[in-house]
């Protein structure tokens, strides 16, 4: 008796993983993205590339504002801004007010940060109060600030007369007067470092200082050992921000200069460089101060940066 035997089919093969599948697929490139970065892409390119490259153009040319032909010069310019004493004075001037300003910017902005952060009740009122001079327009904080620098009538003269101090001060009337606009500078732009601060203060997880008040830290111990650490790459954004602002400090110092205060008018970089391309007509001079002027930006930005990583690492 013979039985037959069937053999069994043989079983279909297993099929790929997904990640194999979806590795082995064909990668196609979707340009439909371009599209929505192009109309970026067009005004940044009209409107900050070339004007970059027509500036570094110009200061290889007598360029003037008179509308006389353009002749190339070559050097000519650069020779004359790294020989112009005016010039250095007036980027001395604007690396001292970047001295003077970028200390109390970055501290305040961290103490009303760390007030706000702490207050439950008023903590809308501070983050109002600090953050409210920052929206206001530069041409109405010169105005307020200008008005309480009177001699005469001043709100400050007024309380350093009622308190015996002496109420007869100049202030900014008085020539290369660097502490009130640094002082108006703090006043007005300290609310932006406050925000950065205030925002990276509310990352901060909670159990990080329960765990702190489990092992019987005081307050300043929590604050110079777990605050000050967790908010290091918030600060060092915040001086590097603060650096770069403060190097091109024009708006306040042009408005109070020109508002019958008795400052240089060419005692900063950026108004020197105005000076010299708008009141001078050399376009081209002032293109060759402009990229000085960036390169010392630049390699500040750099060392800045560099430093802070070093620390960081």
């Amino acid at each position: 008796m013979t039985t037959d035997t069937e053999t069994p089919a043989a079983a279909p093969p297993a099929a790929p993983p997904p990640a194999q599948t979806a590795s082995r697929a064909p990668k196609r490139r979707s340009w439909l993205g371009l599209w929505f970065v192009l109309p970026f892409t067009a005004v940044y390119a009209v409107f900050m590339v070339w004007p970059m490259l027509l500036g570094l153009y110009y200061s290889f040319t007598d360029k003037s504002l008179t509308g006389r032909p353009v002749e190339w010069i070559g050097l000519a310019n650069w020779s004359e801004a790294f020989g112009d004493a005016a010039a250095w004075d007036s980027l001395w001037n604007t690396a001292w007010f970047t001295i003077l300003s970028t200390p109390p910017l970055v501290i305040l902005g961290l103490a009303f940060a760390l007030l706000a952060h702490r207050a439950r009740k008023m903590g809308w009122f501070l983050r109002l109060s600090f953050f409210a001079p920052f929206v206001i327009p530069v041409s109405v904080v010169t105005m307020i600030w200008i008005w309480m620098y009177q001699p005469d009538g001043g709100l400050i003269n007024h309380y350093l007369g009622e308190w015996g101090l002496g109420g007869d001060r100049l202030w900014i009337f008085q020539e290369d007067s660097m502490g009130p606009i640094v002082a108006t500078t703090v006043w007005w732009t300290m609310g932006f470092n406050f925000l950065l601060y205030l925002a990276a203060l509310q990352t901060i997880p909670g159990e990080v200082y329960e765990a702190a008040d489990i092992d019987g830290a005081n307050g300043f111990q929590k604050l110079w050992g777990i605050t000050l650490p967790l908010l290091g790459r918030t600060t060092a954004l915040v001086i590097t921000l603060q650096l770069i602002a403060s190097l091109r400090i024009f708006d306040q110092y042009y408005l109070m200069a020109g508002g019958g205060m008795n400052l240089s008018p060419e005692h900063v970089a950026i108004q020197y460089i105005y000076n010299a391309g708008f009141t001078g007509l050399r376009v081209g001079y002032a293109s060759a101060l402009s990229y000085i002027l960036f390169v010392f930006i630049l390699v500040v930005a750099l060392v800045q940066f560099r430093l802070l990583s070093r620390k960081e690492d």
